[in-house]
């Protein structure tokens, strides 16, 4: 029996097994960088041990120190949870060397999955279905288009799709890098890109007797960069062959490398109903709670006690409902996915599942994953438990970096998600409209409108709402609550306000008269109410709630539309607040990993990558803005750099 498990991993993961653990009587040890020592993972488990550091690499990564902390705090086990080390054979054998219980797959079977050429033939002689490989110096204009993909690791790392036979070389060389620089591992292959296809995956769950069970279909192919956004179970539009073909298939690559445990084995589904063996992952998914929710079962719970040596019933139970997931990042979709930093003051969603790494008042910094919560709906049929998550994220108090919130609010409201026609190229395709700015939605029609039809000026009244709430803190200027406003002609009052992240300035002038609220460019707005923290104004005879809260100089606005984030802009801009034309800045803290080759005094093109930034686990390219010279590059393989910090200089024209 398992007394006390070392939980390998941080945020979101680590609190989930914590709380399995607490369930069935288990002791936890956290473990924890020196950048989360007061993440809530480590305040949650019993005990904690510090890994000097902060970087992955020398804290997370390092399998002696985690093997050394487990035999400090006299824990019996590990549970590796997803990513870091999670499917690693040698630090399994490190853990089953020193006497603990690893909770997880064999390493022998970790390792025929972590190289996918390997897998690949392994899953042919048991009958897999799968893609024939290409040789890179044979792919000719007829086979593309293709895939570049890295022989180990995932995430998206080391991918590229090559439309463009010219373009081959190149994306050889830099997903042979990144692959490198990601896993230590630069090896590739080229396979056919199967345009329109699904990415569809089966959950297994093995035990130490024999007994392999598929817990039915996941659907995932609503991808950025190659990693999941929106996952949902049971994966709709299937026809009962086809659903047989993936749980026959997956229970055979389970069987073929005597699995044991939680995996998911993964395919691509052609538009023409053809699946395709992708990989196998040798770990609990990100994903598992939507399998977890239509089946009555805790994942984590069954993973404990197949590695105590307990057998599985002969037969799983039978799946009830459908359920779907969000992924809530820490990121901007409008600007090439760039990943925020900042505190998360607040995250507040009610009525769904949240399995969420960061708490209220946590940082959220460069060097993890900017994954902040996944959001979970289930219900009796796949329409209501979309309805009811994208309601529960438009509802949701979101104050601290930009979200992609918005983004999967209207990803699952799109029609063809709506009717279950998506491929793994649907935010891409669907990215402009999907991203498209308030301000954008507000001069649109509202039968045109990406916000679907709500409320034109739904930022504007924000801002206004805003400007009022910043009113109703001084005392001068407001003597109480309704009524309360003094029934005297006042000076007419004037606030500005960034929305972000789009950047559009709001000006709200109003004026406080014997009559009530004037506000310039809302006729018919009627003040009902404001107090510091919450505005109520009638809009055309229909009453609208405004909860406001503030954090130095951001406004957080929350709806029952949508939330929306403001910046308070002072009277008199800083005139020295500017930088220079052509400045590139550094749009996040992060690493120079990698530079052009480009000198000072070269000429470049608008758009042509001059070096490129890691954080939070993505490469992220630095372009020059416009054509003309480089004339000042501050960067340097491996430097750290600070948000703002300035790159380089491209001065327009000759």
């Amino acid at each position: 029996m398992i007394r006390s498990l070392l939980v390998a991993n941080r945020a979101e993961i680590a609190r989930r097994i914590v709380r399995t653990c607490r369930d069935l009587g288990i002791a936890t040890v956290a473990v924890h960088s020196d950048a989360d020592a007061a993440a809530p993972h480590a305040r949650e488990a019993d005990t904690a041990v510090r890994l000097p550091g902060d970087a992955p690499a020398d804290t997370y990564l390092r399998g002696d120190l985690l093997v050394k902390a487990a035999m400090a705090a006299g824990a019996d086990a590990v549970h590796p949870g997803y990513g870091f080390l999670s499917e690693h054979a040698d630090f399994a054998r490190a853990v089953r060397a020193a006497g603990l219980v690893w909770v997880g797959p064999p390493p022998e079977a970790m390792e025929a999955m972590a190289s996918k050429t390997r897998a690949k033939e392994l899953m042919r002689k048991a009958g897999v279905p799968l893609l024939d490989p290409l040789d890179p110096a044979g792919v000719t204009a007829g086979d593309l288009p293709v895939l570049v993909k890295a022989a180990a690791g995932g995430g998206g790392r080391g991918m590229r799709v090559v439309r463009d036979l010219d373009a081959l070389p190149a994306a050889l060389d830099s997903a042979r890098a990144e692959a490198a620089s990601a896993f230590g591992d630069g090896e590739i292959f080229v396979e056919p890109y199967v345009e329109g296809a699904r990415h569809v995956e089966v959950q297994v769950l093995a035990d130490t007797h024999g007994t392999v069970w598929t817990l039915g279909t996941r659907d995932c192919s609503l991808q950025r960069r190659h990693q999941k956004v929106i996952e949902e179970a049971p994966a709709p539009g299937l026809d009962e062959e086809l659903r047989r073909t993936l749980t026959e298939s997956a229970a055979n690559a389970a069987r073929a490398i005597g699995y044991e445990g939680a995996g998911t084995v993964e395919f691509l589904v052609s538009a023409a109903g053809r699946a395709y063996f992708l990989e196998m992952n040798t770990r609990l998914q990100v994903e598992h709670p939507v399998t977890e929710e239509i089946y009555g079962l805790d994942l984590v719970a069954l993973q404990l006690r197949i590695a105590e040596g307990a057998a599985l019933e002969a037969e799983p139970p039978a799946p009830r409902g459908h359920a779907v997931e969000a992924r809530l990042y820490a990121e901007d979709p409008a600007r090439d996915w760039q990943p925020q930093t900042g505190i998360m003051h607040r995250l507040e969603i009610a009525g769904l599942r949240v399995d969420s790494g960061p708490a209220d008042g946590d940082a959220i910094g460069v060097h993890y994953d900017p994954m902040l919560a996944k959001v979970i709906a289930v219900a009796p049929t796949r329409a209501e438990a979309v309805r009811r998550l994208a309601h529960g994220l438009e509802r949701a108090r979101l104050h601290g970096p930009v979200t992609n919130r918005e983004l999967l609010v209207r990803a699952l409201r799109h029609p063809e998600f709506e009717a279950a026609r998506m491929d793994t190229g649907f935010l891409e395709r669907h990215l402009p409209e999907l991203t498209a700015s308030a301000t954008a939605s507000e001069s649109a029609s509202a039968a045109d409108s990406p916000r679907g039809g709500d409320d034109d000026r739904a930022v504007p009244l924000a801002a206004l709402a805003a400007a009022l709430a910043d009113a109703a803190r001084r005392p001068a200027t407001v003597a109480g609550r309704l009524g309360g406003w003094r029934n005297v002609p006042s000076q007419p009052q004037l606030r500005s306000y960034r929305a972000e992240p789009d950047g559009t300035e709001h000006e709200v002038r109003y004026r406080l008269t014997r009559d009530g609220l004037l506000a310039e460019g809302f006729p018919g707005v009627r003040l009902l109410s404001a107090d510091p923290e919450r505005v109520v104004l009638d809009v055309a005879g229909v009453r609208r709630t405004f909860e406001v809260a503030a954090y130095g100089d951001r406004r957080y606005v929350d709806t029952p539309q949508g939330g929306h984030a403001f910046t308070a802009l002072p009277r008199f801009p800083d005139p020295t607040a500017r930088t220079e034309p052509g400045s590139l800045l550094a749009p996040m803290p992060g690493t120079v990993v990698r530079v052009a080759e480009v000198a000072v005094g070269d000429r470049v093109a608008a758009g042509q990558p001059l070096l490129w930034l890691e954080a939070m686990k993505m490469e992220h390219r630095v372009t020059a803005p416009a054509a003309g010279v480089l004339t000042a590059l501050h960067a340097a393989t491996g430097r750290q750099v600070e948000v703002g910090a300035l790159l380089a200089v491209v001065a327009p024209g000759e």
